[in-house]
């Protein structure tokens, strides 16, 4: 994993608070788990059925029966707890997620979230990103700021199909953390080494930037 996208899942980490209960999703968020304090009284929940997740683990080490929504190893905590995919998405529709971390193809400038599906390209269902996105306290995404080809994935609108409208509080990217609010993409911090005008630059809608230089992380 390259140095910037290190730096964001250890930023992104902080956002997690004592005694709140996370959901990580596929992609970027599940390496989230790795950048928490061993000792961070959190509960960490996957849609496929458990609560109380430890650390990734090396498939030398790990139960080969345990893993999170994307298929990796993972490990249990003293009070860690199975149950099926209905218990599951019932903790997930009832509002019992107070924050919910999500990869994403695109973000738009007012919220709009979609991270399910490129037309042309194989996908695998939506899962639970759209329960995830509309019924969780708050959302926050995980994603490089641009594609493979240089193009922005914050824009003014989603051109792909939509998870869920409205439903993203903030951004973590390998540049930037930056919230949406009523006057769109808000510039928070920058990476270090990374200028905000690098950030406008890769930005595909305007960003409000602060009027001092941003913190970094």
């Amino acid at each position: 994993m390259s140095d910037a996208n290190d730096r964001m899942l250890a930023r992104a980490a902080r956002e997690i608070a004592p005694g709140m209960v996370v959901n990580l999703g596929i992609g970027l968020p599940t390496k989230v788990i790795n950048h928490l304090p061993a000792d961070l009284p959190v509960c960490l929940h996957t849609e496929n059925g458990l609560t109380g997740i430890g650390p990734t683990l090396p498939p030398e080490r790990a139960d080969r029966n345990l893993i999170d929504a994307g298929g990796a190893y993972v490990s249990t905590v003293p009070g860690s707890a199975f149950f099926d995919s209905a218990t599951s998405f019932a903790m997930v529709r009832s509002g019992r997620l107070d924050l919910t971390m999500l990869g994403a193809f695109e973000v738009a400038s007012n919220g709009d979230l979609a991270n399910w599906k490129i037309p042309g390209r194989f996908s695998p269902g939506v899962g639970g990103g759209i329960e995830l996105a509309q019924k969780a306290r708050r959302v926050v995404v995980l994603t490089t700021h641009t594609d493979r080809k240089g193009n922005p994935k914050l824009k003014r609108q989603c051109t792909l199909p939509l998870t869920a409208r409205g439903c993203v509080a903030r951004v973590f990217t390998d540049l930037a953390v930056i919230d949406i609010s009523d006057r769109g993409f808000v510039l928070v911090e920058t990476r270090d080494g990374i200028t905000a005008a690098e950030v406008a630059d890769a930005t595909g809608a305007p960003l409000v930037l602060p009027n001092a230089t941003p913190p970094t992380f």
